[in-house]
């Protein structure tokens, strides 16, 4: 009997993807991360929270297979959450589920599966793999509404070959019903929040976490102008709107922060979009392309674009057919051929 150990968060996709494995045939073996103080967290929408983790082993107990929580703190604190914080403070919109998928969750997932002797790991994410010749590809998940590749585009192929993921062929209205009909307890589980350790808004996090962070600075007009005072660079993204307290004649968005000037600049929306962006720390899953679609954000279609590789610098020149809204500087950018996964990077400043 083969044997998979399953990254469990206590919510339906993970405990659904468990209760597919079994039913498979695998020897199933569920663990759950401890990522971010889950002692004193009882948020249930947050899948580190010490609810949710409770939740996790209570499913393992109903389906009949072994559990366990490993402590990663440490490794969270310093591979994602000092980075998410410094990209920020540097006028950056960073990804901390890339980083984690990077730094903790399948690294972790690998050694774990050493450790317990597991052919294969798993995770309830809306995506697929095939193999393609002696390799082994990535892929959206069927359910367009639902497709987690985005976050995925930084996994390696010898990952890939001990990765499943059963829910990638799956819809998530099937997903949930099969979790009503066994009955599990994540049932009644909110769904979990977009980044897992913070539980009211990122500005409200780093501001705790590091209150120096909050240095007012100039917000600068279209033409130069000072038309207010921010609150901290980290507290504005690229095309934001709201709270910029400002007064003018025509509705402005963030189009620009100079981090080194301790600025945020702001024009009318036109000039929020941009056709054309450098993209580096790359990883291509099946080898860089000159024609592709790519997504700069998790829920925003992929958009036709042209590649333009920057020989010996490690980067390409990303240019879309038409001008997409607000990219922003640490942001990833990931690169499909039609359901395939090409590869991706992060937009360079």
């Amino acid at each position: 009997m083969k044997k998979v150990v399953v990254g469990m968060s206590g919510g339906v996709d993970s405990s659904v993807t468990a209760c597919l494995l079994k039913e498979e045939g695998y020897e199933v073996e569920g663990v759950s991360f401890i990522l971010w103080e889950a002692r004193a967290r009882l948020n249930p929408r947050t899948c580190c929270s010490l609810d949710a983790i409770e939740g996790a082993k209570e499913t393992a107990e109903l389906l009949g297979i072994r559990h366990r929580a490993v402590d990663v703190r440490d490794d969270f604190m310093e591979k994602v959450i000092d980075p998410f914080v410094d990209a920020y403070l540097r006028g950056l919109t960073p990804n901390p589920c890339i980083l984690c998928n990077i730094h903790i969750k399948f690294p972790c997932l690998l050694r774990e599966a050493e450790n317990s002797g597991a052919e294969f790991i798993a995770t309830g994410h809306y995506s697929r793999i095939k193999r393609r010749g002696a390799g082994y590809v990535l892929m959206k998940g069927v359910d367009p509404s639902k497709d987690q590749s985005y976050f995925l585009y930084v996994l390696k192929e010898e990952t890939l070959k001990r990765l499943i993921f059963p829910l990638g062929t799956y819809r998530k209205d099937r997903v949930r019903e099969i979790a009503r009909d066994l009955d599990l307890p994540a049932v009644k589980r909110p769904e979990s929040v977009e980044i897992c350790f913070i539980e009211e808004d990122y500005s409200c996090f780093i501001r705790d976490l590091m209150p120096e962070a909050s240095r007012p600075g100039p917000i600068i007009g279209p033409g130069g102008e000072v038309l207010g005072t921010h609150r901290g660079i980290y507290n504005y993204t690229m095309g934001q709107r709201r709270g910029l307290n400002i007064a003018h004649g025509e509705p402005l968005y963030v189009r620009r922060i100079d981090a080194e000037r301790n600025e945020v600049h702001v024009g009318p929306r036109e000039t929020a979009f941009g056709q054309e962006v450098v993209v580096g720390d790359l990883n291509w899953i099946t080898g860089p392309v000159e024609r592709v679609t790519a997504r700069i954000r998790s829920m925003m279609r992929d958009e036709p674009a042209s590649l333009y590789p920057e020989e010996g610098a490690g980067r390409v020149r990303v240019v879309f057919d038409e001008p997409q809204w607000a990219p922003a500087p640490g942001q990833s950018v990931v690169f499909y051929d039609g359901d395939l996964v090409i590869g991706g990077g992060i937009i360079e400043p």
